[in-house]
């Protein structure tokens, strides 16, 4: 509650050594069949969390530009960065090649385009690999599968051979290998066999051609159990990985995100009001879906706890929060102490997905970030304020002296 008491709600909340203990156990479950681990930066790309993870070894996947310039500033190497994404600017490739990057993961062959030709005007030589869809269904949310035929990422299992061939024929391209990725938050690891198996016989059929394939980028997506139960069994992921491009001879890849941060962040919250109608508890906090997107967006559920001291009694509240929207609901949950107009209450597992998807919807701020590492804590991100906000917006050169400053709101 110390920290609740001196930074304002709503606000995340990080701990350094649950981020550790995570990138140590999933690296150590993959030693055996040496695959390295790049975090995905979309799932939480503040800076000292990124640095926290550089300084352990990790590197980072991106999809971004932006996320290029977060990742490096953060002191991740360059050639430990791998660029992802179906939708990158020319300018966003420049940069990549500029600094150096590992590798650039294909998604079309406008995009093998695109790379060609911001290589040959650069007069560098680009490592890049195809990724693949292989039409597997990963029994995900239909918003976060990305591997089946119809999603909008890869290049059809079918089209890879041609493509390949392009690359290699390329003087301005190094065709390194292969990216796979069929979607986040999976908890049945089967799709996974399924997916590595369909890469396997690719890399054969390319170096039956004579076409060498020496990498292999096997994706993230592994979840975490938002209900805080047992999740997949790595030993297993590192079995089915063993199993089926573990004898290739291809240098291994994975690119978690949410596994790395989910369960190493809360979303810290203050109760507004408790509304009672004739059927139901309302719990109405200062945190909405512009703070924590997922519950609006996937319909999930996150765990929640109270922060102060628990009271005697038990109640089922709906918990909501402020936005003008009827989706901005977080969930109903049962067995809840009961509630009073300034308590705060704790999101659990929204390290992953949360500050990095927030908005400004409704004017409201950008929640604040905070690290705690052992017994010390630091704001990592301060809040951004509607008035920081309007220090980027201008009036046009026809509507005069009509529009207030936020000093003059005030006044």
């Amino acid at each position: 509650d110390t920290i609740a008491t001196a930074v304002p709600t709503p606000f995340y909340c990080y701990s350094s050594d649950a981020i550790r203990t995570a990138y140590l156990t999933l690296s150590t479950a993959l030693k055996p069949v040496g695959a390295s681990v790049c975090f995905a930066v979309k799932a939480n790309g503040n800076l000292s969390v990124l640095a926290l993870l550089a300084e352990l070894g990790c590197g980072m996947d991106i999809v971004s530009g932006g996320e290029l310039e977060r990742a490096v500033s953060a002191g991740a190497p360059a050639s430990k960065i791998i660029f992802s994404g179906v939708g990158k600017r020319r300018s966003e490739i420049a940069s990549a090649l500029e600094v150096g990057i590992h590798q650039i993961n294909i998604e079309s062959e406008a995009e093998l385009d695109a790379v060609i030709e911001v290589a040959g005007a650069l007069g560098v030589r680009a490592a890049v690999a195809l990724r693949v869809n292989p039409d597997v269904d990963a029994g995900t949310h239909a918003k976060i599968s990305t591997g089946k035929k119809h999603d909008k990422f890869g290049i059809p299992f079918e089209d890879i051979p041609a493509l390949y061939a392009k690359a290699f024929a390329a003087p301005e391209l190094d065709p390194v290998g292969l990216a796979v990725h069929i979607g986040s938050q999976i908890l049945d690891l089967s799709p996974y066999r399924a997916a590595y198996a369909r890469v396997a016989e690719l890399v054969r059929g390319l170096r039956s051609r004579g076409m060498p394939v020496r990498r292999l980028d096997l994706g993230g997506g592994i979840g975490i159990p938002y209900d805080l139960g047992s999740g997949p069994d790595l030993g297993e992921y590192a079995t089915i990985v063993r199993e089926t491009v573990g004898g290739l001879d291809c240098e291994l890849t994975v690119e978690p995100g949410r596994w790395l941060v989910g369960r190493a962040g809360i979303l810290v919250t203050e109760v507004l009001y408790i509304k009672q109608t004739a059927d139901r508890l309302t719990a109405i906090v200062d945190a909405g879906m512009n703070d924590l997107m997922r519950p609006a967006m996937y319909g999930a559920v996150h765990p929640v706890f109270s922060v102060q001291q628990v009271r005697h009694g038990s109640h089922t509240y709906q918990i909501a929060g402020p936005v003008c929207e009827s989706s901005d609901i977080f969930g109903t949950y049962g067995g809840l102490a009961p509630l009073r107009s300034g308590d705060r209450l704790a999101f659990g597992c929204a390290g992953a997905y949360g500050a990095s998807m927030a908005s400004t919807y409704n004017a409201r701020d950008l929640a604040a970030e905070v690290l705690v590492d052992g017994d010390r804590f630091r704001v990592i991100r301060r809040r951004l304020t509607t008035e920081a906000l309007l220090t980027l917006e201008e009036e046009t050169e026809w509507q005069g002296s009509s529009l207030f400053s936020a000093t003059d709101l005030q006044t």
